[in-house]
C-alpha cells in the first residue's frame, strides 16, 4: 500500500475515495474500508483513504492535550491489513476548516478521478461543516461520482466511536477497547536503558520509548503479547511510575517483562498489544513484597495468555 502525504503530484485514474480520520480503525471505520475495497478492485479502480493529520478537533481547538489511537504511519499498516490501495494523510490546518466544501472536492477530482465516494454517518467537511452527506450527495450528482453514507454500527453500548475507545484504555478496560476496536489495542516502540532495578531482582523488563502523540491505557499491569522480531513472546507489562521506588515520577513508563525470554533488547523495536488488565498500579512496602506480587500477576497472565 502506498502512503502520501499530500496531493501534490498525485494523479489517479478511476477511484473509490473514503474520507475521514479513522483513528484507532475500529470496527465502524472497518465496515467502511471492506466495502471500499471490494467496490473498487470489482471494478478495477483504487480503494484511496483520505485521512487528516493533525487531527481537525485538535487543530480548530475542539480537543486539548488530544492523544492518537493511531498515528499516521501505524493507520497506514491497518489500513494495509485491510487491503485498502493508497492512504492519504491530507495536511490539516485552518486554511484547509475554511474551504468551501465544493473547493475542497474539486481539487480532489482532480487528482483522483473520483467514481464513488464513501463517508460515515456523521462526517462533514468544509466551512462549519456544510458538506455533509446529503449535500454531498448532491455535489456528487453535478460532479459525476456516486455518494454512499453509512449509518452508525452499535453494540449494546450505543455506537462504536473513537471517543468510546478513548474511554476505555483512559479506564484500562483493555478487554472492552479490543472489542470496540476488532484487534488488540498496541503501543510500539524502541526500547531503551532503564535503571536496571528489574535485572537486579531477576524480573528483567524491556523500557519501551513510545510517541508522546499515542494515547496510552490507564496506569497498572497488563498481560500482553509482545512481538520481538515478529516473534510473539507472552508478557506482563507495567504502565505507571513504579510508586515502590519512584512515587514523585510525573510521567508514566511502559516495562514489559518478556515471559520465558533472555536476549538482548535494547535499540529494538518492539510491538506491544494490550489483552487484559490485572491489577492498579500500587506502592508496596518492600522488594520482597512487590516480587511476591510480580510471580501473582505472571502466573495470571499465563493464564489468560495461555
Amino acid at each position: 500500500m502506498r502512503h502520501l502525504r499530500s496531493l501534490e503530484g498525485i494523479s489517479l485514474g478511476k477511484t473509490w475515495l473514503t474520507i475521514g480520520v479513522f483513528d484507532g480503525m475500529h470496527r465502524g471505520h472497518q465496515e467502511i474500508i471492506k466495502v471500499l475495497t471490494a467496490g473498487a478492485h470489482s471494478t478495477g479502480a483504487s480503494a484511496v483513504v483520505l485521512s487528516f493529520y493533525p487531527h481537525p478537533a485538535a487543530v480548530l481547538g475542539k480537543r486539548t492535550q488530544l492523544k492518537y489511537l493511531s498515528p499516521p504511519d501505524e493507520k497506514a499498516e491497518l489500513l494495509a491489513v485491510c487491503g485498502a490501495d493508497v492512504l492519504i494523510t491530507h495536511p490539516f490546518d485552518q486554511q484547509v476548516a475554511s474551504l468551501a466544501p465544493e473547493a475542497f472536492m474539486a481539487n480532489l477530482q482532480r487528482h483522483l478521478e473520483i467514481e464513488k465516494l464513501l463517508v460515515g454517518y456523521d462526517f462533514a467537511l468544509g466551512k462549519d461543516r456544510q458538506g455533509d452527506g446529503d449535500y454531498l450527495k448532491q455535489m456528487g450528482l453535478k460532479d459525476g461520482y456516486a455518494v454512499q453514507q453509512f449509518a452508525p454500527l452499535q453494540d449494546d453500548e450505543g455506537i462504536i466511536s473513537s471517543t468510546r475507545v478513548r474511554e476505555t484504555l483512559a479506564d484500562g478496560n483493555v478487554v472492552a477497547a479490543n472489542q470496540l476496536l476488532g484487534h488488540p489495542y498496541a503501543l510500539s516502540g524502541s526500547v531503551i536503558h532503564g535503571d536496571g532495578r528489574g535485572r537486579k531482582i531477576n524480573i528483567p523488563t524491556a523500557n519501551i520509548e513510545i510517541s508522546s502523540e499515542k494515547a496510552i491505557p490507564a496506569n497498572g499491569v497488563y498481560a500482553c503479547y509482545v512481538y520481538v522480531d515478529d516473534v510473539k513472546h507472552p508478557a506482563v507489562t507495567n504502565v505507571g511510575i513504579r510508586p515502590t521506588f519512584t512515587p514523585d515520577k510525573a510521567e508514566a513508563n511502559i516495562e514489559a517483562h518478556i515471559l520465558d525470554f533472555d536476549g538482548d533488547l535494547y535499540e529494538k523495536k518492539l510491538h506491544l498489544e494490550f489483552i487484559d488488565f490485572l491489577r492498579p498500579e500500587k506502592k508496596f512496602n518492600g522488594v520482597d513484597e512487590l516480587l511476591t506480587q510480580i510471580h501473582l500477576d505472571i502466573e495470571k497472565a499465563r493464564k489468560i495468555l495461555k
